[in-house]
């Protein structure tokens, strides 16, 4: 029986060169080879195509009759009311509204700066020659007012001092009697949008609108994400049935998206990482959920809810809201079950939150993430500390019979059989396990994984300062120090585990930090300050165990030739 534990990190090594090569190959531009990225349509902005307005969403021509269920791409022509963008600012938020539909079609965060230009602020939402996302409502059901009916603005522009609420009222023209008035609450210090939509039938019959909310964005991945590591892009529909749903943008380019087109409670999101916009409906308040394929490399994820029977004269208020900021955990539970999901832990949440829970507390008290980040991993430390000590008990145990099982080796290199059988006997009457110091280390593994999601997810980290030359947690440590302290630190760690026979398994050994470190010059310096900190905690542990079994340290290193 050859030795387990060594065979394990070597499917682990392997594994980590496996993730290594391909994302070395999406860094340059290639398809992953193993384990390839969702693609997405195109990567280049939602061109205009025939009969199509700049921002890619086809143009005004003929009227629309779309039967229920259809949210339109088109509209009836223009009128002479002139096109506007109505800028409005509030202490959190600068916005942009088109009166073409009162459409939001920029949203910028004044708390929050941009993860490639760190001067500038944050946008999420955009209607640019880069970027389409926007935000758009408007009634199907007949020849009604859509997100292309020209509007006509009023209300104020900007939050003033001792102002906690911002009005914007627009309002459509009559289309067949009917007309539609929006109107958008704005709070102090809130991503929140509350949106009122009022439906007026002024005409001789009676109608039966339905109004459509749709979030919809180009196929691109946002601007200055890493290579080295994949967060999510896209819709995302939530319902109590089927729970958080991601849709990949190529599952709505080949029209296969599965997801529950019919609830009466939930959300239909966009998401990216740390930001998402997402449209909520009250529960209780019958939805048709949908994606769908706008224009070419353009996506659409909404819902449609029937307004109600109008006899003329008479006029319905639907009430809702739209979040457009960043994730922000105790916010997005707050607001809605189930929004706080757009944060996505993976399989993992059920680790992750609680962790998270336990970082924010920590930030409550020493109010800086990377002190926290510190912290928390002392605390885990801590906690798994008996088992540690098992497992690099252990270690010692293999590490002090290690000479005689290289001089057993060399003796019966050219007798495998009666090698293996004199290795299992020394095993015995040493009293060592080769397995005793790997399990107590692979019940941890979920636990860490779990938390490097939960600091690659934060938004907290960005543009948060730890010490010195760290002014950012989210983004690479610009100097490579923190990497280089990793590197070296990991190389410790593997002077203190006992070598292994082979000797090219030694040399590789050796060779696996360096290789595996390259990844971690690109990473978040959160990440890797939290790898730093579990390394140094593991040196020390690993070393007063070590050091009172009597199996003190060498640094020899294998001879290469």
């Amino acid at each position: 029986m050859t030795d387990i534990r060594r065979t394990i990190l070597w499917v682990i090594f392997g594994f980590s060169l496996v993730l290594l090569w391909d994302q070395w190959q999406l860094h340059n531009g290639k398809k992953a080879t193993f384990f390839p990225k969702p693609q997405v349509a195109a990567s280049t902005p939602a061109p205009a195509a025939a009969g199509a307005s700049a921002n890619g969403v086809p143009a005004a021509s003929a009227a629309v009759t779309a039967t229920p269920g259809q949210v339109p791409t088109s509209s009836p022509a223009a009128s002479a009311v002139p096109r506007e963008k109505i800028e409005v600012e509030t202490d959190v938020l600068k916005l942009s509204f088109d009166t073409e539909g009162g459409s939001l079609v920029r949203s910028e965060f004044t708390q929050h700066r941009d993860l490639v230009d760190s001067k500038k602020n944050m946008v999420l939402l955009d209607q640019s020659s880069s970027r389409v996302y926007m935000a758009q409502t408007g009634l199907i059901g007949g020849d009604f007012p859509t997100h292309k009916a020209p509007m006509t603005f009023s209300g104020e522009r900007s939050l003033k001092d001792g102002q906690n609420e911002l009005n914007l009222r627009f309002e459509s023209a009559e289309m067949n009697g009917v007309k539609l008035v929006k109107t958008y609450t704005l709070k102090r210090g809130s991503y929140v949008i509350d949106v009122k939509h009022e439906v007026v039938n002024n005409g001789q019959a009676s109608v039966s609108p339905q109004l459509y909310m749709q979030l919809v964005r180009d196929g691109n991945a946002p601007e200055g994400e890493s290579a080295f590591y994949f967060t999510f892009t896209g819709p995302a529909i939530y319902t109590d049935a089927k729970k958080y749903n991601k849709v990949d943008f190529k599952d709505i380019e080949k029209n296969s998206a599965e997801i529950d087109k019919s609830s009466t409670n939930g959300y239909v999101a966009m998401v990216q990482h740390y930001f998402a916009s997402a449209w909520l409906l009250p529960d209780g308040v019958q939805r048709e959920n949908f994606v769908r394929k706008v224009d070419t490399n353009l996506y659409a994820v909404g819902m449609i809810t029937p307004v109600a029977d109008l006899a003329p004269g008479q006029s319905k208020i639907v009430s809702n809201q739209l979040y457009s900021g960043p994730q922000e955990e105790k916010v997005l539970e707050a607001l809605t079950p189930g929004l706080d999901l757009v944060k996505d832990y993976g399989w993992l949440a059920m680790l992750s939150k609680p962790l998270y829970w336990l970082l924010d507390q920590l930030h409550s008290v020493l109010q800086n993430w990377g002190w926290s980040i510190v912290a928390l991993v002392l605390l885990i430390k801590i906690a798994f500390y008996w088992l540690n000590a098992k497992a690099y008990a252990s270690m010692a145990k293999m590490k002090a019979i290690n000479p005689k099982i290289m001089e057993m080796r060399e003796r019966l290199k050219g007798n495998p059989q009666q090698m293996q059988q004199e290795m299992m006997k020394i095993y015995r009457e040493e009293k060592v396990n080769p397995m005793g110091g790997c399990f107590p280390i692979m019940v941890q593994i979920p636990v860490f994984i779990a938390l490097y999601w939960v600091l690659l997810s934060s938004v907290e980290m960005r543009n948060a300062p730890w010490i010195g030359w760290i002014h950012d947690l989210s983004a690479p440590d610009p100097f490579f120090i923190l990497p280089l302290v990793m590197t070296l630190t990991t190389l410790l760690q593997t002077a203190l585990n006992p070598a292994p026979p082979d000797p090219m398994q030694a040399k590789l050994m050796w060779f696996m930090p360096l290789i595996f470190s390259v990844m971690f010059f690109f990473f978040p310096a959160g990440l890797v300050l939290y790898w730093i900190t579990n390394n140094i905690l593991s040196i020390a542990q690993q070393w007063m165990i070590n050091t009172r079994m009597g199996v003190p340290p060498q640094f020899n290193l294998p001879k290469f030739k």
